[in-house]
């Protein structure tokens, strides 16, 4: 005999609830476990009965079915939720499914919609459960392994506050020279949810795979069925997470599912990088909070000063240590009228690394998708990328055992 579906109904109109109840008694296959007639007790109910699937109304006077279907998916996980309204509008839509709904029903609707909603979100959640738990047992003990020989990666946020002084050019540079010039095992996340340039500059095709897509599968309670089904694998031997195609689906994107992608790419990898986007979001603080160090860029511009002032300003009221945030001075050789003692004195504080300026080899690089430390290694604004990547992660030794002896003489950027 097949499973029983259990089912709550969420509805504040008493004879709605009724006829759902009798609807659903003629399937086989379901059983009505409860009806609720508001949010805050659907809650209760769910806690207690345990249901397969929850037809939630979205209006309801004490707690709306979206704000019941957010806390749900967070106490009850293993709950699908049918959201039922009268208003077929695309905002409802989408808000319930940001909420976690997994079907929406616009009223009135027919019994089969009904019972064939129904039974494909509960079929739908239970293979996604025993993925879930086949993959878990096989992180678990990956990880468990992993974990014998190596310490848990570094996260480093790429961040400026503000836009167009080179920062995602600097991350993923700083990326794939990490990989590729220091053998680190590194990740590249673009952070810039809305408006993500990482796979641009990496001439990376997302094929519906991005941050986006994973998000719901952390928050689902488990792990991903394989991180690697997101992670797309570039030639230089970076790993990349890209930002989603669309804009609108940054709303996706929370800030616990970002900390908790984060939480497993650190535990697999020797360092991961994220490149921020340039204002103070909850995701993009979520992600600040989580690094271990945060990369800050600025030029030589008095717009990009004031900004970097403010930020070193408001990183000291969220507790951030001073020795978190590495200044990056990027294009540090430009005749601009001002000088790094300039910035160094209006910031109150030293540059940590500096970038020259290369707009020809950047340019060049950035027009082919491929990064400048890969197609100009000598040149200097590669080697500045090199050295700021050996002294963020403790890869000198390496990097002086690869490095052309020609070059042996120069020296390395060291932590100040």
């Amino acid at each position: 005999m097949a499973d029983m579906i259990k089912v709550l109904i969420v509805d504040d109109i008493a004879e709605t609830r009724d006829h759902l109840t009798k609807l659903l008694g003629f399937e086989g296959d379901i059983e009505v476990v409860g009806a609720a007639d508001s949010g805050r007790q659907a809650l209760e109910m769910a806690g207690r009965l345990r249901p397969d699937v929850v037809l939630m109304d979205i209006n309801m006077p004490d707690m709306d079915g979206i704000a019941a279907t957010e806390q749900l998916a967070t106490e009850v996980p293993t709950a699908s939720v049918v959201m039922m309204s009268v208003q077929g509008e695309a905002d409802y839509l989408r808000r319930s499914m940001l909420a976690g709904a997994r079907e929406f029903l616009v009223k009135p609707f027919s019994s089969d919609e009904l019972t064939a909603s129904i039974r494909q979100v509960y079929t739908r959640e239970r293979e996604k459960q025993g993925r879930i738990t086949v993959t878990n047992v096989a992180a678990a003990a990956a990880t468990a392994a992993a974990s014998r020989d190596r310490e848990p990666g570094q996260v480093v946020a790429v961040f400026s506050p503000k836009g167009g002084v080179g920062r995602t050019t600097i991350a993923v540079n700083f990326a794939v020279s990490a990989a590729a010039d220091l053998g680190q095992k590194t990740v590249l996340v673009d952070g810039s949810f809305q408006f993500g340039d990482v796979g641009v500059l990496l001439n990376l095709n997302p094929k519906n795979k991005s941050i986006a897509d994973l998000v719901p599968e952390m928050e689902a309670g488990g792990e991903p069925e394989s991180i690697d089904t997101f992670v797309i694998n570039h030639s230089s031997g970076v790993r990349v997470l890209l930002a989603p195609p669309s804009p609108e689906m940054a709303e996706m994107i929370t800030p616990a599912g970002v900390r908790k992608i984060l939480e497993v790419l650190r535990a697999t990898n020797d360092l991961v990088v994220v490149d921020c986007t340039a204002n103070f979001s909850d995701t993009t603080l979520a992600i600040l909070d989580a690094a271990d160090v945060i990369l800050t860029a600025l030029t030589l511009e008095i717009t990009s000063i004031k900004n970097m002032r403010l930020f070193l300003e408001v990183a000291d009221q969220l507790g951030y240590e001073g020795s978190k945030i590495k200044l990056i001075l990027n294009r540090a050789d430009s005749t601009l009228g001002i000088r790094v003692s300039d910035v160094e004195h209006s910031i109150g504080r030293k540059v940590d690394h500096t970038i020259v300026s290369d707009g020809r080899s950047v340019v060049y690089a950035l027009n082919r998708g491929v990064p400048f430390v890969l197609s100009n290694r000598e040149a200097q604004v590669s080697q500045d990328v090199l050295r700021l990547a050996t002294a963020i992660t403790g890869g000198e030794r390496k990097a002086a055992t690869a490095e052309d002896p020609k070059q042996g003489s120069r020296k390395l950027f060291a932590w100040r």
